[in-house]
């Protein structure tokens, strides 16, 4: 692996884990271990991102939803849509979170991709949390950029199953940001917000039909909206072994996905950040495979 393909990730900030909450979180660790296993990438190239500061959390959430998370005052019914503990060790999860998508994005501008082993909490609205997503990265993540020039124009790619309704309210009639989410059409979340562009698959959309459609809009995409930088939700819970998903990709299936993202990114010469997103399959062998035939495919088209 090239050096300039930074990854970034910490595992200081997932322990203690009610072993009720494992679910969700224990795809990040061993995603890690499995590359390192691969001999994909050492110890030594996986970057502490630390975590994000207080001002550029309030650029996307509200100082009172901010205060509520960070004194770990949230109400019950509000930490329960977000489905995770909210305690010291979730707080400075999400901080961390968002901090590696930054620290993702701003090495993707030096060196035209890089990875959070982590990120895509896309369901976060600015006065809330929702679906697994305290804080939300992307939005932040593009919120500072935005605000400290280092781009003009952004393009979210979000190819999770589920719609990036925070990402799509958020950035509602914001010329800067392009919202695209690729995602299902009877799944979470039921009441879908208007992304720039929304396409609702059926249940069971196979490879073929997906596939096909991402190669029809990707390049338009680009072409039409001239990004700076692409920001790549890239959620392995289209599987068809996904509990929570409903579309039916198979492992290659999604790393063609993957591809065609990374082709077209290479091919248009812009930087991309990849964040990891869902994933939620019986086995989380698949989960972990899928996430891991992300950065492999990176690495073919980057390497």
């Amino acid at each position: 692996m090239e050096k300039s393909f930074k990854l970034f990730f910490t595992d200081q900030y997932l322990y203690p884990l009610p072993e009720h909450h494992k679910f969700p979180i224990d795809k990040y660790i061993l995603t890690k271990e499995q590359l390192i296993y691969q001999g994909l990438v050492s110890p030594e190239q996986l970057i502490d991102p630390g975590l994000i500061d207080e001002p550029a959390i309030l650029l996307i959430h509200t100082k009172a939803y901010w205060e509520q998370i960070k004194s770990q005052t949230l109400d019950a019914r509000m930490i329960r849509r977000i489905g995770l503990p909210l305690t010291s060790v979730s707080v400075n999860r999400a901080r961390n979170s968002v901090a590696g998508t930054l620290q993702a994005a701003l090495a993707a501008i030096e060196d035209g991709v890089s990875m959070n082993l982590a990120g895509g909490t896309h369901h976060a609205y600015p006065d809330r949390g929702e679906g697994f997503s305290m804080l939300n990265d992307i939005a932040i993540a593009s919120a500072f950029l935005l605000r400290q020039k280092k781009v003009k124009r952004i393009l979210i790619i979000d190819l999770d199953v589920h719609q990036g309704n925070g990402n799509a309210f958020i950035f509602e009639g914001n010329a800067a940001v392009f919202t695209f989410s690729m995602h299902g059409r009877n799944n979470y979340p039921l009441n879908k917000e208007k992304s720039d562009l929304d396409i609702a698959l059926a249940n069971g959309t196979p490879d073929g039909e997906y596939l096909s459609l991402l190669a029809q809009h990707l390049p338009t995409l680009i072409e039409q909206h001239q990004p700076d930088l692409i920001f790549y939700q890239a959620g392995v819970d289209v599987l068809a072994t996904d509990k929570l998903g409903k579309i039916s990709l198979t492992k290659q299936g999604c790393k063609e996905r993957d591809r065609l993202v990374f082709t077209q990114s290479y091919r248009y010469q812009i930087p991309v950040a990849i964040t990891m997103g869902g994933g939620y399959s019986e086995r989380i062998a698949d989960i972990v495979d899928a996430h891991c035939n992300t950065f492999q495919a990176a690495m073919e088209v980057y390497g």
